[in-house]
């Protein structure tokens, strides 16, 4: 294929590696279980893990859409997960979630692999994008936690402009930005489902990132190109 002449990016484990995330629930634990009577950091864990993905299923939406922010559902989930302890104590609920915010900010890291492409990409002079779902108040956090913005011309969060990936409009609300011919683009994400069914739907080139090496399967959307690494892409911007 012909280098692309704009770039988007996915953000998180894309560009963002969300591998701490565990350890930093993990560690949030052990905190509020020594500082509340009665509790174990190990059933605290546990009863996270349960409620997470029934709480999840009720605020996806509203998150990734902008109606509902990142602090409030951090603490509404360690509320959950308090209860679920037999604790109903307000003050540890907000200790709990001010603690994962803290130590989810201190764990956040790019891939190794980031740096180098983007170096690339704005040596050859290509125009570079970011597309993500998620809340404002958390995305714009990392983007200046990880010093991402001065690489990017535009930037789409779904919580600001309350449309989401796989939605092809989220994507035009950034090629209206870089002022290219779409079929010129390239779009890279990790997701099957929003990244690259997204691209597609898009008219844009669709290049999944695979770290993992999952296998395919045949209802998935397929990708224009699957790749490993970002490594991988360093040679279009190569001269």
């Amino acid at each position: 294929m012909k280098p692309p002449q704009a770039l988007l990016f996915d953000l998180d484990d894309t560009l963002l590696d969300g591998g701490a995330l565990k350890e930093s629930i993990v560690q949030t634990c052990e905190v509020i279980a020594s500082s509340g009577p009665g509790l174990e950091a190990t059933g605290l864990v546990e009863a996270n893990s349960k409620i997470w993905p029934e709480y999840w299923r009720e605020i996806e939406d509203k998150w990734t859409l902008g109606t509902l922010d990142t602090a409030s559902l951090s603490l509404e989930a360690w509320r959950r997960t308090l209860r679920a302890c037999g604790c109903d104590d307000e003050s540890l609920a907000q200790l709990a979630a001010r603690t994962h915010s803290r130590l989810g900010r201190e764990a956040r890291r790019l891939f190794n692999d980031v740096a180098v492409l983007l170096t690339a990409v704005k040596k050859a002079r290509v125009p570079l994008g970011i597309v993500t779902n998620a809340a404002s108040d958390t995305q714009r956090e990392k983007l200046r936690d990880l010093d991402l913005e001065r690489w990017f011309d535009v930037v789409v969060i779904s919580g600001e402009v309350g449309i989401a990936k796989p939605d092809a409009a989220v994507f035009g609300l950034a090629l209206d930005k870089l002022k290219v011919e779409r079929e010129s683009v390239w779009h890279v994400g990790d997701s099957l489902n929003t990244d690259v069914a997204g691209a597609k739907a898009a008219g844009i080139i669709a290049v999944w990132l695979n770290r993992q090496r999952l296998l395919r399967r045949e209802h998935d959307p397929k990708p224009d190109l699957e790749i490993h690494s970002l490594s991988s892409l360093v040679p279009y911007f190569s001269k």
